[in-house]
C-alpha cells in the first residue's frame, strides 16, 4: 500500500510499504479521509515521547472495513467506521473509571500505533475492543466523520469544564479546534462567546461559526477587552485553544472571580510559563486541563455531527491526495483555512 511515512523531525516520505494482515481479532480499514492535526504538527517538526519512526501519523479518519477477524464481532466487511486517536488499555484503573485518555500506557492511533495517513489502517485487539472505533451515521460523508476527533476533544473539554446557562465564554485561539467550541458552548447554556484571535485573517476567517465578539490580540489588548464586555467582571469560562504561553497569563487576568480556566491547547515541549497565583487564590479561580477524549465522547460527536450540531462542513476548508501530504501539512501549519483533510485513494 501507499502511505505517508514519518521517518524523523521535519522528513516525511510516500512510500510504499507492505498492506497490514489482520489476524483473527483484529480489523483492516481502506482510509478515505484523514484530517492533518495540530498534533501531527507538533511530532512532524519536533517528535514525540510516543512516536518511534519511522511510523505512520494521522488519527482524524475514517474508511471502510475491508477485512474483520474471525473473532471480530462488532464490526464487518463493508462498515463504514469513523477511528478516533485515545485508545484505552482497557485494564488499568484510569481505564476502568471511564477516562482511558488518562491511562498510563497511554495507546494512540498514530503515536505508537500505525495511523491513517496511508491506503489502509489496520486496528489491532486492543483498537477494536476498547477504541474509539464507531460506525458512521447514515447520511454523513467520511470528510465528516474524520471530524468527530476533534469534536470529541472539545467535548471532554467542555464537560470539565462545566459551562452553565448564562455563562459568558472566552475561547483563546481561533483554528479549528477553538472554532469548534463555539457552537457547542452555546449549547451547553452560554450566553456570549468571545473570541480572541491574534492572526487577523484567521479572526476575520473565524467570524462564519457566529460568536458574539472577535477580538485581535496583536492589536488591541484582549484582557482590557473582555473586561470591558463584561462590566469590568470578567468571563465565567476561559478556553486556551492554542500553543502560545501567554494565553495561559491573559486567561488568569480576564476572569471572573470564580472562573473556570481551560488549558486546552497543548504547549511546545519544555516551555514554561510564569503565573501570578495569586489571582488564582483570591479570585477562587478552577484551573482544568484537557487532552484527548474516551470513545464515548467520539461517539457523541458522531451522533452530533449526524444531527447537524454542529454543521461540520464549514470547519473543512482544504482537500489534498496522499502524494500532496506535505503541502497539506503545510497548509495546516501557514493556518490557511480551517481543518485539512488528506484523501488517500484520490489522484491529483
Amino acid at each position: 500500500m501507499k502511505a505517508a511515512v514519518y521517518l524523523d523531525k521535519d522528513k516525511m516520505e510516500v512510500r510504499e510499504v507492505p498492506t497490514p494482515k489482520p489476524d483473527a481479532d483484529s480489523v483492516l480499514v481502506k482510509v478515505h479521509s484523514c484530517a492533518v492535526c495540530g498534533s501531527d504538527i507538533r511530532i512532524f517538526r519536533h517528535g514525540g515521547s510516543r512516536v518511534d519512526p519511522p511510523q505512520i501519523l494521522g488519527h482524524e479518519s475514517a474508511g471502510e472495513v475491508v477485512e474483520a477477524g474471525a473473532n471480530v464481532t462488532r464490526f464487518r466487511k463493508g462498515d463504514r467506521v469513523a477511528l478516533g486517536a485515545d485508545v484505552p488499555c482497557g485494564e488499568c484503573g484510569f481505564c476502568e473509571a471511564g477516562i482511558g485518555n488518562n491511562c498510563q500506557i497511554n495507546y494512540a492511533l498514530g503515536y505508537q500505533i500505525a495511523g491513517s495517513f496511508a491506503e489502509y489502517v489496520l486496528l489491532n485487539k486492543t483498537v477494536v475492543n476498547y477504541g474509539p472505533v464507531h460506525h458512521i451515521p447514515e447520511g454523513l460523508d467520511y470528510d465528516e466523520a474524520a471530524l468527530a476527533e476533534p469534536l470529541a476533544c472539545v467535548l471532554n473539554a467542555v464537560e470539565l469544564t462545566g459551562i452553565r446557562l448564562g455563562d459568558v465564554v472566552v475561547i483563546i485561539g481561533a483554528g479549528p479546534i477553538g472554532c469548534m467550541i463555539i457552537p457547542i458552548a452555546y449549547m451547553s447554556g452560554a450566553s456570549r462567546v468571545i473570541v480572541v484571535q491574534r492572526s487577523r485573517p484567521r479572526l476575520e476567517n473565524a467570524r462564519k461559526f457566529h460568536a458574539d465578539s472577535y477580538i485581535c490580540s496583536s492589536e488591541e489588548d484582549p484582557v482590557k477587552r473582555v473586561l470591558e464586555e463584561t462590566g469590568g467582571l470578567g468571563a465565567d469560562v476561559i478556553f486556551t485553544a492554542n500553543p502560545n504561553p501567554q494565553s495561559h497569563v491573559d486567561a488568569l487576568k480576564m476572569a471572573k472571580n470564580r472562573a473556570r480556566i481551560n488549558l486546552f491547547g497543548g504547549l511546545p515541549a519544555g516551555s514554561t510559563v510564569t503565573l501570578d497565583t495569586n489571582i488564582i487564590h483570591y479570585k477562587e479561580l478552577l484551573v482544568v486541563g484537557a487532552h484527548g477524549s474516551v470513545p464515548r465522547h467520539h461517539r457523541q460527536a458522531l451522533d452530533l455531527i449526524a444531527a447537524g450540531r454542529p454543521d461540520i462542513k464549514p470547519y473543512i476548508s482544504h482537500r489534498f491526495p496522499l502524494d500532496r501530504v506535505a503541502e497539506a501539512f503545510a497548509t495546516a501549519e501557514g493556518h490557511q483555512g480551517m481543518r485539512v483533510v488528506v484523501k488517500p485513494w484520490e489522484k491529483g
